[in-house]
């Protein structure tokens, strides 16, 4: 599944899944599947707690195949995309307005709503960093060694859950001079869990959504020069979306280990600047899940994130120099079976 919060031309955000270039409105919907559906929560979280019963992701899953039915022979005017996020999303044409549920619209062409992150707030948001290749550049452009403690296990810094931006969100320009997108992917905790060993933990993710952890390094380099941070750093947005991809969608695309092997793209107005893959994930996410997890109690919810992927920042493609982003470029950022991810710098 891919599942997104969507705020429909009435107004009220909520959690809905793709269908193709549909989305549909699980909480309209949800009669199909549920006798007693009436009052019901429908937003993202609900749909993780699951601690309304009928209320979970499995829940969502049931709905999708009954719309699916349920259009029947019509489904054949979806033109469905191969992978997940690709940008042709088809055609609505013969579906506009022409399944509700007691007069209220069941299917939304996806150009007739608007998306906000998977989670507009999530209850935690943990950034690792987790490529090799990212930190060795940043050592190297810093003229200092990598420390040994890097390979001793992974590490994070809290980020401000309050400033979360989803897709096509614009994103204001902070009071610093180096501003840069930040090339990366994360991870939804899906159920409760502590002390989770590294098999166990990619049991706990409910889906994975690409992530731009924005930074101004002039702020950074003080932080750095403290022992501190990166802190107030990135404290002012982090982007995620556009949706939240079930991990059963991308098993092509895993090994045994939990690695996901995705190429991952950055362009401003356009042009590319960074291209990577996630294949050489130094920590994957089951190794970054269980260091959350201990000694924690994890909830679902929080969110994990990679990091930078080697080369996905400014600061390493221009060598630490710039130019930097400025008021007006439109970010792009683009993942196999995760979709893209665009905002603009007021």
């Amino acid at each position: 599944m891919r599942l997104v919060t969507f705020v429909p031309p009435d107004g009220q955000a909520r959690a809905g899944a793709l269908l193709g270039p549909a989305v549909i409105d699980l909480a309209t919907a949800a009669p199909l599947v549920i006798e007693e559906a009436e009052g019901l929560a429908w937003d993202m979280l609900s749909l993780l707690q699951a601690n309304q019963e009928v209320v979970s992701l499995e829940t969502a899953a049931d709905i999708v195949a009954a719309v699916g039915q349920m259009l029947g022979g019509e489904l054949d005017l979806l033109t469905l995309p191969s992978l997940p996020g690709e940008e042709d999303y088809g055609t609505f044409e013969g579906l506009d307005g022409s399944f509700s549920i007691g007069g209220a619209a069941m299917l939304y062409p996806l150009d007739q709503v608007r998306l906000l992150a998977p989670l507009p707030r999530p209850a935690s948001l943990r950034i690792y960093a987790s490529f090799e290749e990212h930190a060795l550049s940043l050592a190297a452009l810093r003229t200092t060694p990598l420390s040994p403690l890097w390979y001793r296990g992974p590490t994070f810094s809290f980020a401000n859950h309050g400033a979360i931006y989803g897709p096509e969100a614009t994103v204001p320009m902070p009071a610093a001079e180096q501003l840069d997108y930040g090339l990366g992917l994360a991870c939804v905790i899906g159920r409760a869990a502590r002390d989770l060993d590294q098999d166990e933990a990619a049991g706990v993710i409910a889906g994975y959504m690409i992530l731009n952890s924005w930074s101004v390094h002039d702020v950074e380099q003080d932080e750095l020069a403290l022992g501190l941070g990166p802190a107030k750093s990135r404290d002012f947005a982090t982007s995620l979306g556009p949706w939240l991809v079930t991990p059963d969608e991308l098993e092509l695309y895993t090994d045994d280990d939990g690695r996901l092997s995705l190429l991952l793209s950055a362009r401003v107005n356009s042009l590319e600047r960074s291209r990577a893959t996630s294949s050489n994930h130094y920590y994957p996410f089951p190794t970054l899940i269980a260091h959350a997890s201990r000694d924690v109690q994890l909830f679902p919810g929080d969110i994990i994130g990679s990091g930078v992927v080697g080369g996905g920042t400014l600061f390493e493609q221009t060598r630490g120099v710039g130019p930097w982003l400025a008021r007006g470029d439109r970010v792009e950022l683009e993942v196999t079976g995760l979709g893209v991810l665009q905002n603009h710098v007021a």
